[in-house]
């Protein structure tokens, strides 16, 4: 009478293992392809890491690490022979060793003659050079142009003219017109002149304009046009000589990344050191004898 039950619930009891494992089962199986996945995922995150190492490999460094002082890029001299007693200004800046300018305004009166004005603006721009953009050079490259486009679409601009400047970095554009503008209801000529140069991975604007107020005659235009020339060459020389004021790689090298002295001695300090123990230990051992 009892066998019955004892069969009937040993087969409940084998019923009920059942779906435990097959969840199980299932699980293992869900498990395997998570692992898949991700193991995928890695090896595409791998991947695209080591694409883009090899692409900043490809470019090359920035030659200009740094800008000199907008306000300090011309000598005192072709200041007073551009803009007489004229008062500077520097420009606002972020970050003045990526973009920085400097301006110069100057009024020369002379009394019932009128007088003569001039406004004088340098601007510099350097390029990083960027795995995704590009290298510095081509950056600045792009820009030059740019600024040269800039200058020759200039509103209200008349009769430009465009010529290369020679000895002005490694490309340089002269862009120069004329424009004019009111001065107690009288039109007053002015007389614009822009130098656009490039050098490596920087970029150097002078803007120079000249005009006569109060009956004074209007500058010439080609005194005008050497005087940027002038200035751009100036300016473009500033920037060279400021990075050879900087430590050299080597220097910067054992000072460490922090910028500070190593705190490791040389291999040939401790090749000294070295030296030095062996030969006392020499002489110890010859008194002890």
């Amino acid at each position: 009478m009892h066998r019955p039950t004892k069969r009937l619930t040993r087969v409940l009891a084998c019923a009920a293992a059942v779906p435990v494992v097959l969840v199980v089962a299932g699980c293992s199986s869900d498990s395997g392809s998570g692992s898949g996945d991700t193991a995928e995922k890695g090896a595409g995150s791998a991947s695209s890491a080591s694409a883009t190492a090899d692409a900043a490999k490809k470019v090359a460094p920035a030659t200009y690490k740094g800008l000199p002082k907008a306000c300090s890029a011309l000598s005192k001299k072709t200041l007073d022979d551009l803009v007489p007693k004229g008062d500077s200004k520097a420009g606002a800046s972020d970050d003045e060793q990526t973009r920085a300018n400097c301006s110069w305004s100057s009024l020369d009166n002379n009394g019932v003659k009128g007088s003569q004005f001039r406004w004088l603006n340098v601007s510099l721009v350097r390029f990083e050079s960027d795995a995704n953009r590009g290298s510095g050079d081509k950056l600045a490259t792009a820009y030059y142009a740019k600024q040269v486009k800039d200058a020759q679409a200039t509103q209200g601009a008349k009769g430009v003219k465009t010529q290369p400047v020679p000895g002005a970095g490694d490309e340089a554009t002269l862009v120069r017109f004329d424009s004019t503008y009111k001065e107690k209801k009288k039109d007053v000529t002015s007389k614009q002149q822009t130098v656009v140069s490039r050098v490596d991975n920087v970029v150097v604007t002078v803007n120079y304009n000249g005009s006569g107020l109060a009956g004074e005659k209007t500058p010439d235009a080609d005194d005008l046009s050497k005087d940027t020339e002038k200035a751009a060459k100036e300016a473009v020389a500033s920037v060279v000589d400021s990075a050879k004021s900087k430590p050299s790689a080597s220097a910067s090298t054992s000072a460490g990344s922090s910028g500070k002295p190593s705190a490791e001695p040389s291999a040939s300090a401790s090749a000294s050191k070295k030296a030095d123990a062996q030969s006392d230990a020499k002489k110890t051992d010859a008194k002890d004898k």
